[in-house]
């Protein structure tokens, strides 16, 4: 998941719930000073939200580009039906085809980070008309690297069976020991939000697009075929999937290829500045070739 190192919202930056004809998704909307250049809608990943975002809000906006972020459905502050049926890539597709809409300045830029990425190319699959381009940031062709795939399945044993609260506290404990030092450095007021994003979370949104991650089938000549200009954008200490994987599907789908140096699997976190660069420079270029 990506972990905000803080959580104050971006000066212009307003949070509120963005209505669409299929229901409400709580938002955060950063706008430049002047006219935007466009407006990029950015999809987070598996147990992500808005806020995995925040980073990236102020540089975006500075370079003149209106920026939302959202939580999905059953994400964090966003309603979510208690059926997998819901949670589907198509269900998750209209979604994004919806928010786009209901922005109002269509087409868009779309940026789907991890899970958001198999989500947003899902929509583009769906309907490219409202898009602009895309960019898969850290995420892969298909399914999550072995590791990912454990972890995902003890979450799938653990959540319909232990109180979401347990599943949390069992999580963090594992993940102090691996790396107890980035834990004890994280912001108090992080640490709760964390708890609290992980809780208001829908589990069977959880269990739906764990599943999804566990089973995605490599999807690079579909993604290949999509009619937008395309962006791959990851870090080169990524593990999520194998930089292997995502290095080849930029070279199958002939996209705009960037590998941000000293990044892990969240640049929209840790090297804002550098994937806004990386992001206003793609999107000059998309609209040269357009």
């Amino acid at each position: 998941m990506s972990k905000p190192r803080a959580l104050a919202l971006p000066p212009g930056t307003r949070a509120y719930r963005l209505r669409t004809a299929r229901q409400e998704f709580a938002a955060l909307d950063a706008r430049p000073q002047d006219a935007a250049l466009g407006t990029v809608l950015l999809v987070p990943g598996y147990t992500g939200s808005k806020e995995d975002f925040l980073a990236l809000l102020e540089p975006l906006a500075v370079a003149g580009y209106r920026a939302v972020a959202v939580d999905g459905r059953g994400q964090y502050e966003s309603p979510g039906p208690r059926h997998r049926a819901g949670y589907t890539q198509r269900e998750l597709a209209q979604d994004v085809l919806a928010q786009a809409a209901a922005l109002g300045d269509g087409p868009v830029h779309l940026l789907g980070h991890s899970f958001g990425g198999l989500v947003a190319r899902a929509a583009v699959r769906l309907d490219p008309s409202p898009f602009r381009t895309l960019t898969l940031l850290s995420s892969g062709p298909g399914r999550v690297a072995a590791p990912q795939r454990a972890r995902l399945l003890a979450l799938r044993a653990a959540l319909p069976v232990m109180r979401k609260e347990w599943v949390w506290a069992a999580m963090r404990w594992l993940d102090s020991r691996g790396d107890a030092a980035a834990e004890s450095n994280d912001p108090a007021d992080v640490l709760e939000f964390l708890e609290r994003r992980w809780l208001g979370t829908e589990s069977m949104q959880l269990r739906a697009t764990g599943r999804c991650l566990r089973r995605e089938p490599d999807r690079t000549a579909a993604v290949a075929a999509l009619p937008v200009p395309l962006h791959i954008a990851y870090g080169d200490l990524e593990t999520v999937w194998p930089s292997a994987e995502l290095s080849a599907m930029a070279l199958g789908t002939g996209a705009h290829h960037t590998v941000i140096e000293g990044a892990e699997h969240s640049p929209n976190v840790s090297h804002p500045e550098v994937l806004t660069a990386a992001l206003v420079e793609f999107w000059a270029k998309g609209a040269l070739d357009g």
